[in-house]
């Protein structure tokens, strides 16, 4: 975790940003101790000290108790003229939480964990993050390596063969906790970056009080331990994206409070980000790779505020794109050029799906028959010329276990009721006007 700074200087704030965050969060909870208000803003006493000092003396807060320790242990109320500041200060920027980290702190953190990042993929790792899945070893061969490079994959195949699974626990691979600051500063304007959604706190992290007015909510932590209270330890984060995804997602969000939300990559940064069914979003697949092109070259982003000035950050997040459609049709060799690893997944051969079909009957609780594979293998799929797909024994299986269950029959799997769920299944070929091979 980054270690907490003893001043303004150290912390890249501003006196004045300090001052507005300390009289909103009084505005909401009346009145604080010092040691209180520097908890939930993150920051040690005396970097808050110079503005609690400041407002004391244009009347805007007040002292009402504490001991003769020091301004720490004081309880400070904010008066009528504070709540008026206060409330101009909401009006224009409603934040309030844990103060924010200065753009340049946040970018020298991310370059430096990105540079002293474990590589953590080996054959046995990456087996053990997926050990359900049955795939060729020389596929997991190629995910390991990319995993470690930390540059994008492109998985892509027929649909049902685990794309997505893989896709995502990728994460799973990588070591290492990653801190998340509540939120960035650039030029004055406020960007929360920690989602409590998608980031996954550890246990024991720094949490400071944020986006929560009137919480008496204490976090655990005593900052004098020395952590940087405006970051918050994570597991590496995974951001998953699917369909929904459009190109406003990707740049800075205006939340109706004044402040701004960051992109799904940047919330990523330091883990992964998945675009899952590429080539379906909403938004057109030229204008996708025409935003994410030179990021993935150059691992800089641009953002763009409101006001039309543009910043840099750092883009280290490890994007994989899942597809089951041709990558040719969907991307350029311009664009293919700058993912270094291409993964096939191919449907299961015959034997890998009796695995498959196997793992899932000890999941299910049934016994395993290799009979009623080769019925399925011969009866459907070559009688039919039914692409094999590796979500298929789940599937199957549950249909047919549902059916027993209707029925009011044991739970143990037949060749009536595997029969019975392929023709809720599967759409024959000379079912779609198509002559049976």
């Amino acid at each position: 975790m980054p270690r907490a700074p003893r001043s303004l200087a150290e912390a890249g704030l501003s006196l004045d940003l300090v001052t507005q965050l300390v009289l909103k969060q009084l505005h909401f909870s009346g009145e604080l101790e010092g040691s209180d208000m520097a908890q939930r803003l993150g920051l040690l006493w005396p970097v808050i000290e110079p503005a609690l000092d400041g407002l004391k003396a244009q009347r805007q807060l007040e002292v009402v108790g504490g001991s003769f320790l020091g301004g720490a242990t004081y309880r400070y109320r904010i008066t009528d003229a504070g709540r008026v500041r206060a409330v101009l200060f909401l009006e224009s920027n409603a934040y309030v939480g844990a103060a924010p980290v200065p753009l340049q702190q946040y970018r020298q953190y991310v370059e430096e964990f990105s540079r002293s990042a474990p590589h953590s993929a080996n054959p046995e790792r990456v087996r053990r993050t997926f050990p359900h899945l049955v795939v060729p070893e020389s596929v997991l061969d190629q995910i390991g390596p990319a995993v470690n490079a930390g540059t994008s994959l492109f998985i892509y195949g027929e649909a049902g063969n685990g794309k997505t699974q893989i896709a995502r626990g990728i994460r799973d691979i990588m070591d290492g906790d990653f801190a998340v600051p509540h939120a960035i500063e650039v030029e004055g304007q406020i960007v929360r970056v920690f989602d409590p959604v998608t980031h996954e706190v550890v246990n024991g992290s720094a949490t400071a009080t944020a986006g929560h007015p009137g919480s008496d909510t204490r976090p655990p932590l005593d900052l004098g331990s020395q952590p940087d209270g405006r970051w918050i330890r994570c597991r590496r984060p995974v951001v998953i994206a699917g369909g929904e995804l459009t190109l406003e997602s990707l740049m800075l969000g205006r939340s109706p409070g004044g402040y701004y939300r960051a992109p799904l990559q940047m919330v990523a940064n330091g883990g992964v980000l998945v675009i899952d069914d590429f080539g379906r979003q909403r938004c057109s697949t030229t204008e996708l790779l025409n935003r994410w092109i030179v990021p993935l070259e150059s691992r800089v982003d641009y953002l763009t505020l409101g006001t039309g000035q543009a910043f840099e950050v750092p883009f280290r997040t490890l994007i994989v794109f899942a597809t089951n459609l041709r990558p040719h049709e969907l991307v350029d060799e311009a664009f293919l050029r700058r993912i270094h690893a291409k993964v096939y997944i191919a449907g299961p051969t015959s034997e890998e799906f009796a695995r498959i079909f196997k793992d899932y009957c000890m999941v299910a609780g049934v016994e395993f028959d290799r009979g009623l594979v080769e019925h399925l293998l011969d009866g459907y799929y070559r009688r039919y010329a039914q692409p094999v797909r590796g979500c298929h024994p789940r599937d199957l299986i549950t249909h047919a276990l549902l059916l027993a269950e209707y029925r009011g029959e044991p739970k143990a799997l037949t060749r009536e009721l595997l029969d019975a769920a392929c023709e809720v299944y599967f759409v024959r070929p000379d079912q779609r006007g198509t002559p049976p091979h």
